[in-house]
């Protein structure tokens, strides 16, 4: 597509589904999860109960860094209903260790205890598990443990972290650095910089992210079970990664993984905070096979918010060139990420840093890219990949990078975007990523025409500045969605997720079950992958039942992350499905006794005779000879109806991309900032469902929004987290996010099966960027600009203060 180029298609509503054009795929049908949800028949972890079911609870380290000098629960036995209690001495289990397949000078790799020895590295670490005949009991035994430290100094911060003679996170990690990479010093950047002194403008600028929860509305949970009869221990969990949760934990428990079924039930969310192992689930499962009984943990929202995986507080030095014409010539990049106490597993710590590197330029065209990217480790909870992955923080640097030289340069926000996305694809960045083929100058035009054709520039424009405070934002991104084992690959991950398996089976009735590796959270799976299959055999989705979560049912699979479901778990289950098409296509050629390349799938269930469609022989026909008669299957076909297929998306995968614009208004009294208006034009190829997007969208949106006003946890110097509940971390409302319409664009990926691209992150990553944009916009009068997220009131209240002041100084 070259510039200025249309959007190939533009939804504007959609079909109803009439049982005979036999298409599903872009139809809002009826999610299948509903019914079974609404009516409170879900089962979630919490809902689990076993015979003889014991319960376990965490004794945690209320210090952030400290040598234990010893560790008692003799007292813990004494109380009543307590069963048993361990510390790691005592279950001596294997490490969680994740790797990079990268020299020693750029990573170093840290153990991670499933429970703490010798060392506590963050409040909230685990110690000890009690074990009691009820929750209540357990929580009492933990008062009974005495732990004793020596306090050995905290580090909380990049300052911290990087002072001379700071205390060390691991002694195996001089200076506090776990990853340092420079990825990229391609040709030019020093001469860009010298030639926008002179002819242009250098915007160098420092942006700063929170700390955050991912906050699934379900907390983790697990309840493990030793089967005698199968010699298997039984994992019950909430987990995006089924299958990562067994490998490693048969390690640390030194089993086969043929010795270890992890099964998924009903999840309440995950947003990656789940995408990763924990401690505490293969503490649980070591218990209840020592013990020989049923254990269930389930996390309470204290533990959620101090001792889980968090994510998000991240650094950008941002130096970016620009000619006179508000060309982007060179960009520069210093980035910290603070990934916590350790690295999580499969992922590492690199994981955030990694991506800023591989990825910041984003919808634009740099000619040349210099970065250095670190990650630090603190005496914090370990970080987990959080919806959009480093992509919302570098996203914004990059939109407050354009607004700000749009101001040195005299441009309007929107025409320096213009000037600078990419227009023509496949387009190879000086990243040596390849975009396909995408929407980004057309998603920017759609995204400015709603503000305009609404009037909201001439309110804000119209609206005095000691009145009313009214800014407009923008902010432009792309995601690269359904990474694949060449992109994961590039980052040297020592364990390479990827690929995704799908089998699929059609019984006597012409019913089919299909499994997929990857693992729905509220995605909508049960529906939106029945409908791919639906499309390809011509079945309603009320025959396809859908099976995920099991590890002892799916070969293998990478679960759910990085928007990958429906592009390469979606690939899978089409490509199953096909092969099944063809299966029922060549037995059904022989029952109607005529050749392969003479019959369809009619689209109703059956085969037909092209040359006579009179014939025809339905998928239950066809079902009865595979499995009751198969002495009348064709010679080199084997009996049932089964066939299985695998995927992966190919290079660097493919990129869904969008642009948010938000209408602000502040707060004169308060410094609230109040969103008017929120915008969304958004390309992730073939939408299958649109309401789902739809969903997807909005949802992610709230929690870009959250990250941008109001959500984070700070740390004292003493490395104490400030929010334990949420009267301390401030989660919004529904009174606080904006209704939010969204255009659709399509441009179908060429590299998926579906013609699918992700929308998973695109929400959150957008949202923080144009929020921020907005604000600024509204303060433009008073000369301050703000860059750190999440904007407090007081921050607000404080830029117009210092307005009104030098306006009075003035007169």
């Amino acid at each position: 597509m070259g510039e200025g180029s249309g959007p190939l298609t533009s939804t504007h509503g959609e079909p109803a589904f009439d049982g005979t054009s036999g298409r599903w795929v872009g139809v809002s049908v009826p999610r299948r999860e509903d019914p079974r949800l609404l009516r409170g028949r879900g089962r979630f972890v919490g809902d689990i109960e076993l015979p003889g079911m014991l319960h376990a609870a965490f004794v945690r380290a209320p210090i952030a860094h400290a040598r234990i000098t010893s560790v008692d629960l003799s007292a813990v036995f004494d109380v009543d209903g307590v069963v048993a209690a361990f510390t790691a001495g005592d279950l001596a289990l294997g490490d969680i260790v994740a790797l990079l397949q990268r020299p020693p000078e750029e990573f170093v790799p840290t153990a991670m205890p499933v429970l703490a020895r010798e060392k506590v590295r963050f409040v909230g670490e685990p110690v000890a598990v009690v074990v009691a005949r009820d929750p209540y009991a357990a929580e009492d035994g933990l008062e009974a443990a005495v732990v004793e430290y020596e306090d050995l100094g905290a580090v909380v911060d990049e300052r911290s972290a990087f002072a001379d003679g700071a205390p060390l996170v691991h002694d195996e990690a001089p200076g506090n650095v776990l990853l340092d990479v420079s990825m990229f010093d391609t040709a030019g950047v020093d001469e860009a910089f010298a030639a926008a002194d002179r002819d242009g403008c250098v915007v160098d600028i420092t942006t700063r992210s929170g700390r955050q929860n991912a906050l699934p509305l379900e907390t983790r949970g697990v309840v493990a079970s030793w089967d005698d009869h199968d010699d298997q221990l039984l994992v019950q969990t909430c987990t995006q990664v089924p299958h990562q949760v067994r490998t490693m934990l048969a390690r640390s428990v030194g089993l086969a993984e043929c010795a270890v079924r992890v099964t998924v039930p009903d999840m309440g969310g995950g947003f990656g905070q789940k995408c990763v192992v924990g401690r505490e689930e293969i503490a649980v499962a070591a218990v209840a096979k020592r013990l020989g009984a049923p254990v269930k943990w389930i996390e309470d929202r204290s533990e959620a918010l101090t001792a889980a995986f968090l994510a998000r507080e991240q650094r950008y030095r941002t130096r970016a060139a620009f000619d006179g014409r508000g060309r982007i010539t060179a960009l520069d990049v210093d980035v910290v990420c603070d990934m916590g106490a350790y690295s999580c597993y499969p992922f590492t710590a690199g994981i955030e840093p990694l991506m800023a590197s591989a990825e910041m330029p984003g919808v634009y065209r740099v000619p040349a890219y210099r970065v250095h990217a670190r990650a630090m480790t603190s005496n914090k909870a370990p970080t987990a990949p959080y919806r959009g992955v480093s992509r919302p923080q570098y996203v914004m640097a990059m939109e407050r990078v354009m607004d700000r030289a749009a101001c040195e340069l005299g441009l309007d926000p929107v025409e320096i975007r213009r000037r600078n996305v990419i227009t023509e694809f496949p387009y190879t960045g000086v990243n040596n990523v390849t975009y396909d083929p995408g929407t980004y100058r057309e998603s920017l035009d759609l995204a400015e025409a709603v503000l305009r054709d609404e009037g909201w520039y001439e309110v804000r424009d119209a609206a005095p500045a000691d009145q009313r405070c009214i800014g407009i934002g923008y902010a432009c991104f792309s995601e690269r969605t359904g990474y694949g084992s060449d992109a994961f690959a590039q980052r040297k991950m020592e364990v390479v997720p990827g690929f995704d398996i799908s089998e699929i089976r059609m019984d006597t009735s012409g019913s089919v079950v299909v499994t997929s590796g990857t693992m729905n959270h509220g995605q909508s799976h049960e529906t939106t992958l029945a409908q791919l299959v639906a499309d390809r055999l011509g079945l309603p989705i009320e025959k396809i039942k859908l099976r995920q979560g099991d590890t002892e049912r799916i070969a293998y699979g990478w679960g759910t992350f990085a928007s990958r479901s429906a592009t390469i778990g979606g690939s899978a289950v089409a490509t199953a499905a096909g092969r099944l098409g063809d299966l029922l296509c060549t037995i059904g050629a022989h029952l109607l006794e005529t050749r392969d390349d003479n019959v369809r799938l009619d689209g109703a269930g059956g085969v037909v005779r092209l040359d006579d469609p009179a014939q025809r022989v339905s998928y239950e026909e066809i079902a009865d000879v595979a499995y009751l008669r198969s002495h009348l299957l064709p010679k080199d076909v084997e009996p049932t109806l089964t066939a299985t297929a695998s995927f992966d998306v190919p290079g660097d995968g493919t990129f869904s991309n969008a642009t948010h614009a938000v209408v602000v208004e502040l707060d004169r009294g308060t410094g609230k900032v109040e969103i008017l208006r929120y915008a969304c034009a958004e390309d992730c190829g073939v939408v299958i469902h649109p309401q789902v997007v739809d969903g997807q969208c909005r949802g992610g949106i709230a929690q870009g929004i959250a990250g941008a006003l109001f959500e984070e946890i700070t740390y004292a110097d003493n490395g104490e987290p400030s929010a334990a509940s949420f009267i301390d971390y401030l989660v919004p409302t529904a009174t606080e996010i904006p209704d939010v319409s969204i255009t659709h664009l399509e441009t179908p990926s060429a590299l998926t099966e579906n013609g699918a691209k992700g929308v998973g992150e695109g929400g959150t990553i957008g949202a923080p960027a144009a929020v921020l944009n907005a604000i600024n916009d509204a303060l433009r009068h008073t000369g301050v600009a703000l860059d750190t997220t999440p904007v407090h009131p007081e921050a607000v209240l404080a830029a117009l203060d210092s307005a009104r002041i030098g306006a009075e100084d003035d007169v």
